[in-house]
């Protein structure tokens, strides 16, 4: 799974950013600098009957096709088109690269951008958030019978598997781990119950969403980083009535149970709060 997330790792605290599926962390995940469109406007949105959304599409489990062909689908998908029909409009989404999404947000190619965008203090400074619709934190996986890492700590001299372009490669070696390059999370798991590595570090959306369909026993979360991160629906700065609506939907839906049930659906617990 990639990684949109900032997690500040325990270690050596760390700011760690999430990015999309597979384990890979992409880069140029900051928002774009330069002048920004008019922000959105509540009133259009709502006489046009359409809020416009971008997002990846290609972002399992959060935005993506069933299939690879199929219907879009996925938390945030669901997440934000909830949203839309308490606001009483229709979620529209365009699909776009994470490394374009912020210039298309900043372009008014779309109203707001749902696509697991971790909240940081850089960002804020160019865009406005919504309340966080997912909570996660960073966490080491071993096998289930280890007895040895119960926390980072423990990571000093134990060999963990890590794709090196990741952050969570650097809260490894912060850690004191002797890290065994792997292409992803798949390959992480097979070293692991292979015996060749001691653990591997990643995000906890990807564990809960990987044990959602494999429901493998042989593997658990070992320890958590202290710090978690909070993902949000980003607009363009200014958008305070717009954030509000928003803010007003997931207030309403998570009252409702209904982002408990959506996050039970893809995650197996409820990741919204």
């Amino acid at each position: 799974m990639k990684h949109r997330l900032s997690i500040l790792g325990t270690a050596a605290a760390l700011t760690l950013a999430l990015a999309g599926c597979s384990s890979s962390t992409p880069a140029g995940e900051s928002g774009g600098s330069g002048e920004s469109a008019a922000a959105s406007s509540l009133q259009e949105i709502q006489d046009a009957g359409v809020l416009t959304v971008g997002t990846e599409g290609t972002y399992q489990p959060f935005s993506f096709h069933e299939g690879g062909s199929g219907e879009l689908t996925g938390y945030d998908v669901e997440v934000i088109t909830a949203v839309a029909e308490k606001m009483g409009v229709e979620a529209e989404f365009e699909e776009t690269q994470w490394d374009a999404i912020f210039a298309g947000l900043e372009a008014g190619r779309f109203d707001v951008i749902a696509n697991q965008v971790s909240i940081t203090d850089e960002r804020k400074a160019t865009y406005d958030f919504s309340e966080p619709y997912t909570v996660s934190s960073g966490v080491i996986v071993t096998t289930a019978d280890n007895t040895d890492i119960t926390s980072f700590e423990d990571l000093s001299g134990k060999t963990t598997a890590q794709s090196l372009t990741s952050n969570w490669n650097e809260l490894a070696k912060a850690s004191g781990a002797n890290v065994e390059a792997v292409e992803g999370w798949a390959q992480s798991i097979t070293l692991l119950e292979q015996g060749r590595v001691d653990a591997t570090i990643n995000d906890e959306l990807t564990y809960l969403d990987y044990q959602k369909t494999n429901n493998n026993e042989g593997i658990k979360i070992a320890a958590t980083t202290e710090e978690s991160s909070q993902s949000a629906v980003a607009v363009r700065k200014g958008s305070t009535e717009l954030v509000d609506a928003i803010n007003t939907a997931l207030d309403e839906l998570r009252a409702e149970g209904t982002l408990a049930e959506i996050s039970e659906k893809y995650f197996g617990t409820d990741v919204s709060e």
